[in-house]
């Protein structure tokens, strides 16, 4: 048996049968600075609570399974240094070595199906990286989603990403991408891009009843609703297309490979654009937590 360990405020919201919004630990302790860090993840759960659902942000903390972080867990979390960052490949052996770690779309996948949670709010999945064709690089968020029955709300793949490719792998594997009151496909800090959207949905309603129905079918899988960063909150493709080909040459340059690549990437191009990624970063976020508690609620009306 996993030993699992619910907040207060989670175990209260399981026995009432009230909505819950699962949401990854990894932008707390790989995303940003301390205390910046404890900030927004405080700010997330809270536009969570506001919107009428429960967050439950997941973790791994000396070899438990945390489903929900009180608050002086958050606080130590996001101060502690060597946090592992889990997923799929790595998050049963933290949990039997008593280790902590933070998780990633794929492991927090894992963790809200495991603790009965079926939405689960996020930045951006990973997807197929630029060059895949010879590195092999592919995010195992992708086959998460094609085997783990969770509806994850992202602004779309990371626009580091290869998205293109990233929209055929997920084709491939069944997995439904359900664009939020628009026909494109969101590029992360950009609203659109080039490409289309498989299918589209205007409401949390719509999104929550296909969940249901993927269930009563016996689907494996999920999906993935891509949210557009509002409008306000966005930085235009055509500004962030040469950034994004600086740092990705900048990788190359330096052999930037595997895990370091993604982190990298972001901090040049964070670099380059004066700090406005990160604060769309933040507002994309934002706006996935609102729009998967609306999902949650939905979710709840519809079991009963």
């Amino acid at each position: 048996m996993i030993d699992i360990q619910y907040s207060a405020e989670v175990r209260a919201a399981k026995d009432a049968g009230q909505p819950i919004v699962a949401l990854e630990s990894t932008i707390i302790t790989h995303g940003m600075p301390y205390p910046q860090n404890i900030e927004v993840a405080a700010q997330v759960e809270q536009d969570i609570r506001d919107a009428g659902a429960v967050p439950a942000t997941i973790a791994v903390i000396d070899g438990v399974l945390n489903i929900g972080l009180e608050s002086d867990q958050l606080q130590a979390l996001g101060q502690a240094q060597g946090v592992a960052k889990l997923s799929r490949a790595d998050m049963a052996a933290c949990l039997a070595t008593g280790g902590t770690g933070a998780t990633t779309v794929a492991a927090t996948m894992i963790a809200a199906h495991y603790a009965g949670i079926e939405v689960f709010a996020t930045g951006g999945i990973g997807g197929v990286h630029q060059g895949a064709e010879t590195s092999f690089d592919i995010s195992a968020d992708l086959h998460e989603l094609a085997q783990t029955p969770v509806t994850v709300v992202a602004a779309g793949a990371k626009a580091i990403l290869d998205l293109a490719k990233t929209l055929e792998v997920l084709e491939t594997l069944g997995v439904p991408v359900i664009a939020h009151g628009q026909d494109e496909f969101p590029a992360f800090w950009s609203a659109k891009s080039p490409l289309a959207a498989p299918l589209r949905m205007d409401s949390a309603e719509d999104i929550a009843k296909a969940h249901a129905a993927r269930r009563a079918l016996g689907l494996p899988g999920g999906q993935l609703v891509a949210n557009p960063i509002p409008q306000t909150d966005q930085i235009a493709a055509e500004e962030l297309a040469p950034i994004i080909a600086s740092a990705q040459a900048d990788a190359e340059t330096h052999r930037i490979t595997g895990k370091g690549v993604t982190p990298y990437l972001l901090q040049r191009i964070y670099e380059q654009t004066n700090g406005r990624s990160l604060i769309a970063n933040i507002a994309l976020v934002r706006n996935n937590a609102r729009l998967a508690a609306g999902i949650a609620i939905a979710l709840v009306k519809t079991a009963v």
